[in-house]
């Protein structure tokens, strides 16, 4: 699988400082590596991921995948997940 994750760091003056894909593997796994620039804003910074180039929330509440995959009558068990941005703190020191 060609599977890709959408990285993006943003620094304390709200700039992004990375914004790049990297390798995931099947389960969603990644490692991505990165060196701060000297023009980074120290302070309270984050770091962002997800599935880069597919639909990873869908926020409308309505299950479009799961209603078109449904046979006739059969109940469909959906896992609920929240859509907001997931995000990770992350510390700049100069």
């Amino acid at each position: 699988m060609n599977a890709r994750i959408q990285v993006t760091v943003t620094d304390a003056a709200s700039a992004e400082v990375v914004n790049t894909t990297a390798p995931m593997n099947d389960a969603g796994g990644f490692t991505y590596t990165f060196e701060v620039t000297a023009q980074a804003a120290a302070g309270a910074a984050a770091v962002t991921a997800f599935p880069y180039n597919i639909d990873w929330c869908d926020d409308t509440g309505r299950n479009n995948r799961a209603d078109s995959n449904r046979a006739a009558g059969a109940a469909v068990s959906l896992q609920r997940a929240s859509c907001v941005m997931p995000m990770k703190p992350l510390s700049i020191t100069s």
